[in-house]
């Protein structure tokens, strides 16, 4: 499937900004089974500086900063994409029980070795609920792809998305407690329980293609991002991908951004500067099938 991507930003503030610095991570991955076919980061008002480069994790990021004052700060992603990848589970993961072994014998520390994604991180502590919650969804006889499917939907069974019942800030411990939240919330707890059992999961930050219901025509920027889960499940299958706010694999409507350990390492946009007073902000995604 080829898309037509876009996606706009805009912050208005107050009383103007000075010395902002900002980093934007939103332009779609370069991978097996993804081809950026063409891809531009637009920045309103032009920044006095501005880096394009690859992080640690191999994911597109923009900085930029100002030095003057600015009053409004706005960027568009427009990007074309190819998306080819079949939802099917790997064949040749590991069992459960070997897990430990095979993550003993790895000794890669790149960007996607599993050993970056075992420990707690920023906005995924280690919880013995979430651990527990993890353990009741499992048998022994499984493989981790399996196990990771089945905490997956463990938690799309127990969990009520809900758009006003978090914020962007809202702790993961605190998501499952209410056991409610959005996208990113689910995804925190996906990665707590799985990370609690011994299992190497990451985050992942991207577009998600929606379907107008029938017979409604679709609305334009109307899409949002999203985010989903990675899991590895052996030397031999490697990373696998599941949406545990759909409760599915990872397939070709889901278009991936950014690979990180958390929402930290992938927020669209971070930055600091100096201002008074407070900000209004807007948002506003599409994403176009063009050809299958």
């Amino acid at each position: 499937m080829i898309y037509d991507i876009k996606l706009r930003i805009a912050y208005q503030y107050a009383n103007p900004a000075v010395g902002g610095r900002h980093v934007i991570c939103v332009m779609p991955l370069e991978m097996p089974g993804q081809r950026l076919m063409a891809g531009l980061v637009d920045i309103t008002p032009r920044p006095e500086e501005r880096l394009d480069r690859v992080d640690f994790f191999g994911n597109r990021i923009t900085e930029f900063s100002y030095r003057g004052g600015h009053d409004a700060v706005a960027f568009t992603l427009k990007a074309r994409i190819e998306r080819l990848v079949d939802a099917i589970m790997p064949a040749h993961a590991t069992l459960l029980t070997a897990m430990p072994a095979a993550l003993a014998a790895c000794r890669d520390l790149g960007p996607a070795s599993p050993l970056h994604f075992l420990s707690p991180s920023t906005r995924v502590p280690r919880d013995r609920t979430m651990t527990a919650f993890a353990l009741g969804a499992l048998h022994p006889d499984m493989t981790v792809a399996e196990a990771v499917v089945a905490v997956g939907s463990a938690l799309y069974r127990h969990m009520r998305f809900d758009a006003k019942a978090t914020t962007v800030d809202t702790p993961a411990t605190e998501a499952f407690a209410k056991r409610q939240g959005v996208c990113q919330d689910f995804s925190h707890i996906m990665i707590a329980c799985l990370r609690g059992i011994g299992l190497p999961a990451g985050y992942v930050s991207g577009f998600l293609r929606t379907l107008p219901p029938p017979g409604k025509p679709r609305l334009e920027g109307a899409d949002a991002m999203h985010a989903w889960v990675r899991a590895w499940c052996g030397p031999d299958a490697g990373w696998i991908e599941f949406d545990p706010t759909n409760n599915k694999l990872a397939s070709e409507d889901h278009i991936v951004v950014a690979y990180g350990r958390d929402y930290s390492d992938v927020s669209p946009i971070k930055g600091t500067m100096r201002i008074s007073g407070g900000q209004k902000s807007e948002q506003a995604v599409d994403v176009i099938p063009l050809a299958s």
